[in-house]
């Protein structure tokens, strides 16, 4: 059984998307993993479709209504569905590429893309739904970090990428950044190769990446040192 995702989104339209380019757009035409999406307009039941209503207690903005959104979740996910429920939320859990790896591995994600103000808590809490943030900022919805995630997730999945080692040295997969990369041309604006990646010693080139990595991850990146 393939990955399966379905977005739940108010803009179905921005789907595929970059989703739908290069090796990943490939795999999903091949059936290595599947996309759908659902509008979450067409659970609403009123002539204007409403989706949102007015903060309880007051404030600024819309909050996307508890019923309309639990509506459309279990009419895509219901209660034997296995794939985790995700609400792309700027106060969930950061994504790492642990996490990736265990959605990468199961059966898909139903993931749900906040708008407005956020979600009503009740339904986050009825549904199960668990909050993945990309970052510390605050986007206009859910849809692009979607993109995210599942490029992050897809991109693991067999097939997808070809030779399985190509992701084996990335960043975070280890524990720490990558080394730098080179190619051709040998000489570049006066900048040279380093010898040892043309040496033909594998063993020093891979003390040589081990090294790098290990010095780029403690100046930009201590914390997953300490990790």
């Amino acid at each position: 059984m393939s990955f399966s995702a379905h977005i739940v989104t108010l803009f179905p339209e921005l789907f595929p998307g970059p989703l739908g380019a290069s090796v990943l757009g490939r795999g999903l035409a091949e059936g290595l993993w599947r996309l759908e999406t659902t509008q979450l307009r067409d659970f609403a039941t009123d002539r204007h479709r409403t989706v949102d209503d007015t903060p309880s207690g007051g404030g600024a903005g819309l909050v996307l209504k508890p019923d309309i959104l639990a509506r459309a979740i279990d009419a895509v996910s219901p209660p034997d569905d296995p794939r985790s429920r995700l609400l792309m939320s700027p106060r969930g859990l950061p994504l790492t590429q642990a996490r990736v790896r265990e959605l990468a591995a199961g059966p898909g994600a139903v993931i749900v893309c906040g708008r407005f103000e956020g979600v009503d808590q009740r339904v986050i809490e009825a549904r199960g739904l668990e909050e993945v943030s990309i970052g510390d900022y605050v986007l206009a919805g859910g849809e692009v970090a979607a993109m995210v995630l599942l490029e992050a997730v897809v991109r693991l999945i067999p097939g997808v990428l070809g030779a399985a080692e190509s992701h084996a040295d990335e960043s975070f997969e280890h524990g720490l950044l990558e080394y730098p990369q080179y190619t051709r041309p040998q000489q570049f604006e006066g900048r040279e190769i380093p010898a040892v990646l043309t040496s033909g010693d594998h063993g020093k080139v891979a003390r040589w990446r081990r090294e790098q990595a290990e010095a780029l991850t403690r100046a930009r990146r201590p914390d997953l040192l300490a990790r």
